[in-house]
Order: structure tokens, then sequence, then C-alpha cells
């Protein structure tokens, strides 16, 4: 993953360093897709390690704004920022006392739910012409926080900032752009605090269709 965001970050770069004359555009993006999670949570209690699994199938739509910059030849590089939240994911459950080796009994108990949302989620992108017919290639990369909310008895779990990479394909005609594209997140991994150490880990990709339109 950091190797796969490092190399398109780098190829961003070396874009933006080939500009000579640009136009700068501002403008805003439609988009609506599919958002896959898998997740574990982990007990950290001595009287219980043991780990829960799931996953998540989140159809999704939103809205981005935009600002690129567009050399003579359609080479493009942009950032992009989505105002809105996206869910990724959440679950409840109820957990009743359980005797321990000791004869006692684990006072892990009572309802618990929670809950994560995909929130300033901005995109360093570039966009390079494949031909004369206004198709190019897309490749991104994702900085958003990972927002928890929780209800646990004893303890609750943090925020965490995370990257990922996007690649796809697009269109360009005129100002508007029609594109589709892949991202994929690095592994989310965040540790209760207050009380228990549950963890949580995740891992979230999406398939995103996307038409924008520039000013």
């Amino acid at each position: 993953m950091k190797r796969i965001i490092s190399a398109i970050t780098g190829s961003i770069l070396l874009v933006w360093s080939s500009f000579a004359q640009a136009e700068i555009q501002f403008g805003f993006g439609l988009m609506t897709g599919n958002l896959s999670t898998d997740g574990t949570e982990t007990e950290g209690t001595a009287a219980d390690t043991s780990t829960r699994s799931k996953s998540f199938e989140e159809f999704f739509y939103g809205g981005d704004l935009f600002i690129e910059n567009i050399s003579d030849s359609g080479l493009t590089i942009g950032l992009s920022y989505v105002p809105l939240d996206l869910d990724i994911g959440e679950g409840k459950r109820t957990d009743s006392a359980v005797a321990t080796a000791s004869g006692g009994a684990e006072n892990d108990t009572g309802d618990r739910s929670a809950s994560a949302e995909v929130s300033d989620l901005f995109t360093l992108y570039t966009n390079v012409p494949m031909g004369t017919d206004g198709w190019y290639a897309l490749g991104g990369v994702h900085f958003a926080t990972i927002e928890t909310t929780e209800s646990l008895p004893n303890s609750s779990y943090g925020n965490e900032d995370i990257y990922g990479y996007q690649i796809g394909l697009g269109r360009r005609v005129e100002n508007a752009k029609v594109e589709l594209s892949y991202s994929d997140f690095e592994d989310i991994d965040i540790t209760a605090s207050g009380g228990n150490s549950n963890s949580v880990s995740a891992e979230a990709d999406s398939l995103q269709l996307r038409v924008s339109f520039g000013f």
C-alpha cells in the first residue's frame, strides 16, 4: 500500500513540474458507488480473547468540490474534497456475564453498538491523456479521517487518519468529465481506551462512478 501511494504521489509531483501554461478550473462532482468493508473486533479482557468478524456492503452517493490545473495537452493535476461523511459500517450486540476458571464471572456485560464513517476525504489526483478523444488515465492519493461513534459499557474507540490510493479511467468533453475508478484504503487499526483493551481492525475499498463539471 505505502509503495503504491508513494509511486502515485511521485507521479503527481512529476506532472506538476511539467506544467508550462495551464488553465485553472473550479467545479463540483457527483458520485455513486459501492463501498466494501471487512472488519474484526478482538476482545482484550483476560477472560475473553475471542474475535468477531463482519463484512459490510454499502451503496453510497454524494458529491465533491475540486480545483484543478489543466495544461494545453490535457495533462491535469487537481485536489478534491468530499464535504459529506460516508458510512463504512455499523453493528450492535448484547453480551452476558460468563463463568471464569476461578469460579467467578466476567463482568463484561451490556449492550454494545458502534459505527464508523469516512470524513474529510481529500484526494490529490492527476489525469494523464490517452489519445486525442478526451480519454485519460486517473491516479490519485486519498487522505481521510475514520470517525467512530460507539456506545460501550467501559471504553471508547477513537478516530484515525488514513491514506489510500485511486486508479481509474475517464473521458473529458470540454468542461465535463465522467470517470470510473477503484479506491483502496490502508488498514484501519483502532484500540479502545478507558476500560478494556478491545481492538478493531478493518480494511475498505470502493468502486465508484463520478461525473464532474468545471468552470
